[in-house]
């Protein structure tokens, strides 16, 4: 994962995704030190509002929309600029294209995997806040990441904080890798309270500030078995090595356990901008904003075991794991169908488990060899579920 050369003055910077949570805490980041980088592309899916605004505060030399219908306005709204303009998906795959130095990779779901995959074959330094690339083509991300000679940096807080202390030319004497959980906003919760809760109440997390999608992951802790199959390609951990505790704090970001008894965590704030900042300086390290522990005032870390009764989606993203082939695909796929049907009350909260389940069983599994692969699994499992959720609520 590690090819890196560093080079002298502005480092070029693309961010596809620049209007989400990661984009906005990057260009955060960004703006504190501007003379460091220089904006070469940014990226949106429809709000074409803010990455005009983006664009000028940063004379990016490129801004694009995936969503063509909002290119005029924001063609207009860059007009005078010298920012380029375009929009459509070959535009997004053209701007991970551009010779940028750092590309975070910041596109929520399947939409994120050509982007990324076609900056990691520049070669460039990859910045991965999109669990979707790894856990529904892990193989072949990392197999171009090698052949291409990319540096892929985690920017999920829990594998990034295991970068920070994964001694990678000591990896025999790793027993073990321990994800940590918030727990979301439903965990200790009634099973009747789930069973009733409402999207404006399954996106209200009590640590972190993310996009709805993400939230929603958070809840059923679907969120961590995909950050599992992630941590699984990233450090080549067999799925039975790699521990889940639920830490509601938030405070310790996952830890690395070590043969000697020795057990290596990473600590800090809830705030994205720790790790991310740990990717856009890295091999350095650069001042962040993120509030500074203050462990006295804190007192006690409390760990718990995660409950599958309550949660499954753990223990769905592993059997996806361990069946392999195009079965992350799929259940990739079924789990943004199905939490998107929530958002839009088609379906219960408790339902995006049982469906993701439903349909992780009912599609025969196939070989990923490429992204067409990819691509054709995703678009199956979204196919069949969709057939299945418009024929009304039963799984049966």
């Amino acid at each position: 994962m590690n090819n890196y050369i560093e080079k002298s003055g502005p480092r070029r910077i693309t961010i596809l995704g620049s209007t989400g949570s990661i984009g906005c805490n990057t260009l955060d980041l960004i703006q504190r030190n501007p003379d460091a980088y220089q904006v070469e592309a940014l990226t949106a899916n429809t709000n074409f509002e803010l990455l005009a605004a983006q664009a000028k505060d940063t004379n990016a030399g490129l801004a694009v929309l995936a969503d063509e219908k909002n290119y005029k306005a924001l063609k207009d709204a860059l007009n005078g600029t010298a920012t380029e303009v375009a929009a459509g998906r070959s535009a997004v795959i053209e701007a991970a294209s551009r010779p940028a130095d750092w590309v975070m990779a910041g596109i929520v779901g399947a939409a994120g995997l050509e982007p990324t995959l076609t900056a990691i074959r520049r070669g460039c330094v990859v910045a991965l806040a999109n669990k979707e690339c790894l856990v529904s083509a892990g193989e072949l991300f990392l197999s171009e990441v090698k052949k291409s000679g990319a540096t892929l940096l985690p920017v999920d807080s829990e594998h990034n904080a295991i970068f920070q202390v994964f001694e990678f030319e000591q990896r025999p004497a790793i027993e073990k890798i321990i994800l940590t959980a918030s727990g979301g906003p439903f965990w200790g919760s009634e099973f009747s309270t789930m069973e009733q809760a409402t999207p404006s109440e399954a996106i209200a997390h009590p640590n972190w500030d993310m996009g709805k999608k993400i939230s929603v992951d958070s809840a059923t802790m679907m969120n961590k078995g995909l950050e599992l199959i992630e941590a699984h390609y990233l450090f080549s951990m067999p799925e039975d090595k790699i521990e889940i505790l639920v830490h509601v704090e938030s405070i310790i970001h996952s830890l690395v356990s070590y043969v000697d008894g020795s057990v290596l965590a990473q600590l800090g704030s809830p705030d994205m901008r720790t790790p991310i900042s740990y990717a856009l300086g890295w091999p350095k390290r650069i001042s962040a904003p993120s509030p500074r522990l203050d462990l006295a005032s804190i007192g006690t870390l409390n760990f718990e075991k995660t409950n599958p009764i309550m949660f499954p989606a753990i223990e769905l993203c592993r059997q996806a794991l361990r069946e392999c082939d195009s079965a992350p695909a799929i259940l990739n796929a079924a789990n943004e169908l199905a939490v998107a049907a929530f958002l839009n009350r088609r379906i219960g909260f408790l339902d995006i488990a049982s469906t993701v389940e439903w349909t992780l069983n009912k599609i025969p599994k196939t070989p990923i060899h490429s992204l067409e692969d990819v691509f054709a699994a995703d678009h199956q499992a979204r196919i069949i579920l969709e057939n299945r959720l418009s024929a009304g609520p039963s799984l049966g």
